[in-house]
Formats: structure tokens, C-alpha cells, sequence
């Protein structure tokens, strides 16, 4: 097979989809250049992707698997370090990810999800409280209002972290989702949040409370099997940047969805369509999380003729997968409620499934269905091409999104 040169991928991400369309069309598996000039493997078809999610050899551990990194080529100054050094369920393979996943998984029970729902609706209806206090026809931004802290605070309330810290915290992850720093900036991301974890659990060790980052302190010695002190910090790190993160985005693309497209939103108002049918459609078409660095081969893999080498870094891009036309047909780009077939893998599949998905429909689902009813009249403030895309080729959102509020409808006046 022809051997090509690897695509630079736009650090900006201003058009991840038309950039993906466009990697598909090469092949199962194309080499592309991430920052720092380090290559791997982009993988934008939805049936290649579903093969690599479930593959045996494919590992997300790079310090057993990537050559690169073990061997010191990566520096520690990487764009993207923060991404590949953590030591958590995320980056585990094979033993030590069951065990890493089993002792996290118990923090993640149906339990905890239905004791959160009412503080879900509580922290809906004070954050909408906030915007019903502004003028009518006032321009505000909701994701800085409502998509950003409804699931940050949510999150922090989960692994038992303060607003302060919350806050503080939020600033490093920004910065670490953005793929245009600085090696310098890489650094300060690494270190900034590995000492905002280590501060949180030593308050909950001397401290604990009904919490998830208090009950894997307490998991610590469970069933002997023991997280380490590393294990423990990157873990509740990718709890909170991966809880927040990437529900923020949604709220984000499902409200834009619904703003740009009244039609469908009056389907789900009237119920016709249910909220249900708004969040798969949304994930399908616009999925918060883009593109997660980063797998590798643990062995060749062959792909339709394409041979990714043993050793080589892969990049799953999971906003290509629910616009793969060989799924979802010739207008998979489309957001529509009402299709029959919403497949997509935005919350992982496979192993690495994402554990949060529970309690991230239920907080979608309490979220729009009563932002909607507070604000039917709701409208965007832009036009849509005038919306900026966030500066990343890992998260797919906005970085505002300007609505003009109208005059709400009374708390507890619709039907929940």
C-alpha cells in the first residue's frame, strides 16, 4: 500500500467533522501528526472503531506498551503529557484494569446515582433561579451559566471537593483539554492537578464523609486489593475531569441542537419525542468527547490492508464514528430526534465503558427537560456558524454559547 505522510491534525479544532470525514476517506487506519510532532494511528470508521474499543491488543498503558515513552523519547514536557501519564483504571490493561475498575465501579452503584437525583434538581433550579433573575431579552452565556457548573458542581459533590477547589481545579482542566499549549504550559497542567487531588484526599482522610473519593481511601485495603497512592490520585482526577468535561459538552451541543432546529425541540416539549431521543441523537451527532488520546498496539494489527505496528499510538475518534456514513447513511451528519437508529460509542464500549453514564442521562435529562421548561421561548444570540468551536482536537463544544433569555415560566409551573 501506498505509504502516505501523516496528516497534521488542527491543534484549533475548527471543523473536527469535515477533518474527519476526510481522514475516513483514506482508509481503516490513517497516520496523522499530533503536537510535538509525535504520530499515531487516526481511527474514524464507526465498525473499525467498534473492533479496536473490544480488541485485546489494543492498550491504553503506556508505560508497558508504548516504546516512545518507556524509552524516554516522549519528553516529559509533551503537549499532551497529562493524557498519558496517569496511573488509573483509564491507562490500566488487562488484570490490573479489572481491578482498578471493580474497586471504582462500587462507587458507581445505582444507589448513588438515585440518592444525587435530588440535588440534581435542587442545583438545576438555583442555577435557572440565577437567569430568571436577569432581564428579559438580556444575552447571557449558558455554558458559562448552566452547562458548565450544573455538571461541575455535580461531580464535585461526588468525590467531596469544595467549590473553591472546584474552581481552581476547573482552570487546570481547561487548559489540559486545550491542544494548543505551550511544553511549558504541558508541565504546569501535569503538576497542577496531580497537587489539587493530593490536597483533596488528604482532606478526606482526615476528614471522610459520604463521598467517592472517601470510599476509595477506604478501598484502599478491600479485598487486598490495594490502590496505590498514584492509582488513587489519577483516579478520582479522571472521575472529575471525565464527569464534568465532557457533560458540560453536551449540555452545550444539545441545547445549540435544539435552538437550531425548533421543530424537533417542539416534539420533545410536546412529547411526541422523549429526552431520551434528544440525548442519543445528541451523542450520535455531536459527542462531547472527540478524541481520546491515547491507545496503542500491543501486537500488528491488520486492518483491510493497513498494518498498524506493535507499539504504535492510536487516536479513536469517537465524534467520527456516529457520522460514519457506512452507519447511519448519507445524512449521518444530521441531527434528527425522530431516526429510528441512533447508535453511537460516546460513552466508550467495551472495557472501558464509561462507569458515570447512569448518572450522566439522569443529570441530561433533569437538565434540559427543565431549562426548557423555565425558557420555552429560549433563543440563540448568534448565528450558529458565528458560535467559536473550543480550541481542541479532544473535546468537541463552544467556547460560549450566547442565548437570549425571555421572561421565564414560574419554578414547579411545567410538568417534570
Amino acid at each position: 500500500m501506498e505509504q502516505r505522510c501523516p496528516v497534521a491534525l488542527d491543534p484549533t479544532g475548527q471543523d473536527i467533522h469535515a477533518e474527519a470525514d476526510r481522514l475516513r476517506a483514506q482508509g481503516p487506519a490513517t497516520l496523522v501528526e499530533l503536537p510535538g510532532g509525535v504520530q499515531a494511528w487516526s481511527i474514524n470508521s464507526y465498525a473499525v472503531i467498534r473492533q479496536l474499543l473490544t480488541d485485546p491488543r489494543v492498550t491504553k498503558n503506556a508505560r508497558n506498551h508504548w516504546p516512545a515513552f518507556i524509552n524516554g523519547e516522549i519528553p516529559p514536557d509533551w503537549e499532551m503529557i497529562s493524557w498519558i501519564a496517569m496511573d488509573n483504571m483509564v491507562t490500566a490493561y488487562g488484570k490490573e484494569h479489572v481491578r482498578l475498575r471493580k474497586l471504582v465501579g462500587k462507587a458507581f452503584t445505582r444507589r448513588r446515582v438515585e440518592a444525587i437525583r435530588p440535588r440534581i434538581v435542587e442545583l438545576t433550579g438555583q442555577l435557572l433561579d440565577g437567569l430568571a433573575a436577569t432581564e428579559p431579552g438580556q444575552v447571557v452565556d449558558l455554558r458559562e451559566r448552566f452547562a458548565y457548573p450544573l455538571p461541575a458542581r455535580l461531580v464535585a459533590d461526588l468525590i467531596g471537593m469544595s467549590e473553591d477547589a472546584l474552581a481552581k481545579t476547573a482552570k487546570v482542566i481547561e487548559l489540559m483539554i486545550d491542544t494548543t499549549v505551550s511544553p511549558e504550559q504541558a508541565t504546569a497542567i501535569l503538576g497542577g492537578w496531580r497537587d489539587a487531588m493530593a490536597d483533596l484526599i488528604a482532606s478526606k482522610r482526615a476528614n471522610p464523609g459520604e463521598d467517592i473519593t472517601s470510599d476509595l481511601i477506604a478501598a484502599q485495603e478491600e479485598d487486598g486489593s490495594r490502590l496505590s497512592e498514584a492509582e488513587l490520585t489519577d483516579t478520582i482526577f479522571a472521575i472529575l475531569g471525565a464527569g464534568s468535561e465532557t457533560t458540560i459538552n453536551f449540555f452545550d451541543n444539545a441545547i445549540t441542537a435544539l435552538l437550531t432546529h425548533p421543530e424537533q425541540l417542539a416534539l420533545v416539549t410536546s412529547g411526541q419525542a422523549s429526552w431520551d431521543d434528544v440525548i442519543d441523537e445528541t451523542l450520535r451527532v455531536e459527542s462531547p468527547l472527540a478524541q481520546l488520546p491515547l491507545r496503542y498496539a500491543v501486537e500488528d494489527i491488520e486492518l483491510d490492508g493497513v498494518t498498524i505496528p506493535q507499539g504504535d499510538p492510536i487516536l479513536i475518534n469517537y465524534s467520527a464514528a456516529g457520522r460514519d456514513p457506512a452507519l447511519h447513511g448519507e445524512d449521518a451528519h444530521r441531527f434528527d430526534i425522530t431516526r429510528a437508529d441512533k447508535e453511537h460509542v460516546s460513552f466508550g464500549y467495551g472495557p472501558h465503558f464509561c462507569l458515570g453514564a447512569g448518572i450522566a442521562r439522569t443529570v441530561a435529562t433533569i437538565g434540559l427537560s427543565t431549562l426548557f421548561e423555565r425558557f420555552p421561548e429560549l433563543s440563540l444570540a448568534v448565528e450558529p456558524t458565528d458560535l467559536q468551536p473550543l480550541p481542541t482536537f479532544i473535546m468537541n463544544g463552544h467556547r460560549s454559547l450566547p442565548v437570549r433569555l425571555t421572561a421565564p415560566v414560574p419554578a414547579g409551573a411545567g410538568a417534570h
